[in-house]
């Protein structure tokens, strides 16, 4: 037994770094709880075991009595000379009462206790490593899944990247090397465990800080970011030296700074913009490529309303809403996107406004005429370039007034004044057709 605990203490001294009093006291601790079942009651019992030797001692501590009323806590005064020979009555001596058979309890005993030992110290060890790096980036090879759960190999230790911090978009497969942000340390009940994530935005910035050496050496600043993993992510940065062009610095040359960070992303949108003290021009950079008509904000409520063409609507609220999302949370303001009716209203002022004027020339009933001017009618010249029964087949009326219609129009075009100012109204109508 001696050699075997001697080379056991000496393996995993050297291949696992544990020094070798740790694993003793922990030995002699189990020993310790096994002897006490096997020696019986004793007075403060304690184990010892030679470092050198390995060989391994049941000690207790009685009391010297004359005569002996408990043998469990006392001894003779006889016998306690013959230990220590100037021994006194009422004097405390260490007796050796081992069993005889202890050579077998300890060998059961040492190895389960040691690997105990083993496991309390590795995971001491990862506690007081890791501690300190929480925020960090790291690098491992996936080990295996727990559920949804993903078991990672840092080396030395596993780390865990729960499903809630998986990117939708990724699958893993056992023995991909993987880079993940430590989100944290957690030294619970079942001792430390190194959560990791992959979908923190935090994992976006410090890729950006490894990247490009502006970020790191704090030339560029991270001023705000927003992520939706798997999909897009914005980021608004900035530099206080007026000759550093902050979005360059982040693109690199050929854009190979930021190709590198999203091919890390596998492949997840990045849009990079200089960051706005002025809350109307981050809003609308941020909301960038869509075009922005106007912008209306409340800063008590921090509340933005924006207004777009009706061709950037969709682009300016993004697939899934994401732009209108992100930009919400990059600038800490609420984004409410409306269509601009501007533009439709203006035309259908010009509309009516055309109507009443045929109306008026023609001699004829208001909606008849808005009917004419939404047929491309505005003037009496347009009439003129139609037949009689084609323009009632396309108004739906009859050919009598088709025909009055028309005849009213060619007296109306040759009186000239009247004519040419419908032609005026005509064109102004067609160029702001929406």
């Amino acid at each position: 037994m001696n050699s075997e605990l001697i080379a056991a203490l000496d393996y995993y001294e050297r291949e696992k770094g544990i020094k070798r009093e740790i694993l003793i006291e922990a030995v002699a601790n189990a020993l310790l709880q096994a002897s006490k079942k096997s020696v019986g009651p004793a007075r403060e019992l304690r184990v010892d075991i030679n470092p050198k030797t390995g060989v391994i001692r049941v000690l207790a501590q009685l009391i010297v009595a004359e005569p002996v009323k408990n043998k469990h806590d006392e001894i003779a005064l006889a016998q306690a000379q013959k230990i220590k020979a100037d021994a006194q009555i009422g004097e405390t001596v260490e007796v050796e009462v081992t069993p005889r058979d202890f050579g077998r309890i300890a060998a059961q005993t040492a190895g389960q206790a040691m690997r105990q030992r083993i496991r309390q110290v590795e995971k001491e060890m990862i506690y007081d490593e890791f501690k300190d790096r929480a925020g960090e980036i790291v690098s491992g090879t996936v080990r295996r899944f727990e559920r949804s759960d993903v078991i990672v190999d840092l080396g030395r230790f596993e780390a865990i990247m729960p499903n809630t911090q998986r990117v939708p978009t990724e699958d893993y497969n056992i023995g991909d090397r993987i880079r993940a942000y430590v989100v944290a340390v957690e030294n619970g009940e079942r001792g430390p465990a190194i959560i990791l994530s992959r979908s923190h935005p935090n994992f976006v910035r410090r890729l950006f800080e490894l990247e490009v050496s502006e970020i790191a050496d704090r030339t560029v600043e991270i001023r705000a970011l927003a992520r939706e993993a798997g999909y897009r992510t914005k980021i608004a940065v900035h530099s206080a030296n007026p000759k550093v062009d902050p979005v360059g610095a982040c693109v690199g040359m050929r854009g190979q700074r930021v190709k590198n960070i999203v091919r890390e992303l596998n492949n997840e949108k990045v849009d990079i913009i200089p960051w706005q003290a002025e809350p109307r021009d981050f809003i609308l950079k941020a909301m960038e490529p869509a075009r922005v008509k106007s912008i209306t904000l409340d800063p008590v409520k921090k509340n933005a309303i924006l207004k777009v063409e009706e061709d950037q609507l969709s682009l300016a609220i993004g697939k899934r809403g994401q732009n209108a999302r992100l930009t919400a949370r990059l600038t800490g303001w609420e984004i409410n996107i409306e269509k601009d009716e501007s533009a439709a209203q203006v035309f259908e002022a010009k509309l009516h406004q055309a109507a009443v004027a045929l109306a008026s020339t023609l001699g004829i009933e208001a909606p008849l005429a808005e009917e004419l001017v939404k047929n491309g009618f505005a003037n009496a010249e347009a009439l003129l370039d139609v037949e009689p029964p084609d323009l009632a087949e396309a108004l739906g009326i009859d050919a009598d007034k088709a025909q009055a219609i028309h005849d009213a129009a060619r007296r109306s075009a040759g009186g000239g004044g009247n004519a040419n100012a419908s032609a005026e109204q005509n064109s102004d109508l067609v160029a702001s057709r929406p």
